[in-house]
């Protein structure tokens, strides 16, 4: 019989890092017969794109958050984390999202649940004057805060006046080999972001001497930012469209990390970037701009990928180059790459933050 009820608390189990991150947490605890596992989705979209067990108690609000009264919505929100998590009774509460977690603190002020919160985008990017104070106020408030890299910790220490911080990464999906040949494809996954750079990447990829070779991008346009078409034509303009290959939305991106030689990062921005540790974990070696914060605390330079400081492109494409007209580097770097992830094996990193949460119970 399970004993104990344990609460996670998140906006959106859309298609994402951080959607799949939580929804493999819940499942992990949910095959603990120590733990009923109640799941709080509360954000603008409340669609599930991830698979959770059938036994996890999901709660949604039974009204629209509508954002042309904003306001009114977001008291209603909090009145109903405070109502739905009081019933709950947890023995502790995790959150994730930077603003959202605001609210689940206030949401809960007053009562003794222990609430602990993750931020999961870059550390010392401000969400707003408004969030960043109330950031300020409230994570002081919080049980504990887990943070995914020792940059965010650094940076989050000076932020915040907090005695309880864990430094946990991400749990990284094992990708299981299969009998498919390699082919000359530079891989990116991410969505159709401005911070994503993808643009950046086309370009530089425009700049190397590898005709035979293509930039696979794997994601989709996002936060009504709508820029594949321009990439599109991006590529056009420098004369590599017919190399350039824009996938949309897959779920099998097992694929793609499999049928690739070379995994290349151009995010200007991150908290962990999920998608590093899986094309590792495939194998692969890794180019990333050194962006805060993430990529360092996975890409050491020079034995399972290289490390690029911010906006030096050229340097980016001499990388990318070296790997192409290189396979036994390739081939060793990847090796590199696939024996390091094993640490963020999705066992062990659930069970640290199981024991961080649950310490106090």
């Amino acid at each position: 019989m399970k004993t104990k009820n344990i609460c996670f608390a998140i906006h959106s189990l859309q298609a994402g890092g951080m959607e799949r991150v939580m929804s493999e947490l819940v499942n992990y605890f949910a095959r603990n017969k120590n733990y009923q596992v109640h799941l709080v989705l509360y954000g603008i979209k409340r669609d599930v794109f991830y698979a959770i067990a059938e036994d996890i108690i999901l709660y949604k609000p039974d009204f629209e958050f509508d954002n042309a009264s904003r306001f009114k919505s977001t008291l209603k929100t909090i009145g109903f984390l405070r109502k739905t998590i009081k019933k709950i009774n947890p023995i502790s509460v995790l959150s994730f999202g930077e603003m959202w977690n605001n609210m689940i603190l206030l949401s809960l002020l007053g009562t003794k649940i222990p609430v602990y919160v993750s931020d999961r985008a870059q550390p010392d990017k401000s969400i707003g004057r408004w969030h960043d104070q109330l950031r300020k106020t409230l994570y002081p408030k919080a049980k504990g805060v887990v943070v995914q890299t020792k940059k965010a910790l650094a940076i989050f220490q000076k932020m915040y006046p907090h005695s309880n911080f864990k430094v946990i990464g991400n749990p990284i999906r094992q990708i299981q080999p299969r009998l498919m040949p390699r082919e000359n494809n530079i891989l990116m996954v991410g969505r159709y972001i401005q911070s994503k750079q993808q643009d950046v990447l086309i370009e530089i990829f425009s700049k190397l001497k590898a005709p035979d070779w293509k930039l696979i991008l794997v994601g989709y346009d996002h936060l009504k930012q709508q820029n594949q078409q321009p990439w599109e034509d991006l590529a056009t303009k420098l004369q590599v469209r017919d190399r350039v290959v824009f996938t949309g939305k897959q779920e099998d991106v097992e694929h793609y990390y499999l049928t690739s030689k070379i995994f290349a990062f151009s995010s200007s921005s991150e908290g962990f970037p999920n998608v590093i540790g899986e094309a590792m974990s495939a194998a692969l070696p890794v180019v990333a701009f050194d962006c805060i914060a993430g990529p360092s605390d996975l890409v050491t330079d020079g034995s399972n990928g290289f490390l690029i400081p911010l906006k030096d492109n050229d340097l980016f494409a001499q990388k990318l180059q070296i790997l192409i007209d290189n396979p036994k580097l390739r081939e060793s770097m990847g090796e590199n790459s696939k024996a390091f992830i094993a640490k963020f094996e999705l066992n062990y990193i659930c069970a640290a933050i199981e024991k961080f949460i649950t310490s106090n119970s």
